[in-house]
């Protein structure tokens, strides 16, 4: 895959990710560009995002708002938790259905 289709895929899925400003920045193509140079698989920086979106959306109802995410690189620690991570596609899928049905709902 090239570069910029990468570039253009990750920052796709960026954007999509529920919690995030819909946004994108020099600083996240940039990031985006990081991992590409990396070797890491557009797949598990989306497996990343929907990761951390599902994360966010289990919180407790009665917590404190969280913000609005303003960077890619925000999610760096989740990427890197991600490629050790074991876990089949099934999984992310599963994590997608689930945000897709509360994105939805709201």
């Amino acid at each position: 895959m090239e570069q910029r289709e990468y570039v253009r895929l990750v920052l796709e899925a960026y954007v999509s990710t529920p919690g995030t400003a819909g946004v994108v920045r020099r600083a996240d193509r940039l990031f985006a560009i990081r991992l590409f140079e990396r070797g890491v698989p557009p797949e598990t920086v989306a497996n990343a995002l929907t990761l951390a979106a599902a994360r966010r959306l289990a919180r407790p109802a009665d917590a404190p708002p969280l913000g609005i995410i303003r960077s890619l690189a925000y999610f760096s620690p989740v990427i890197e938790e991600v490629l050790l991570l074991k876990a089949g596609p099934e999984y992310f899928q599963y994590l997608r259905n689930k945000l897709n049905r509360t994105h939805t709902s709201r």
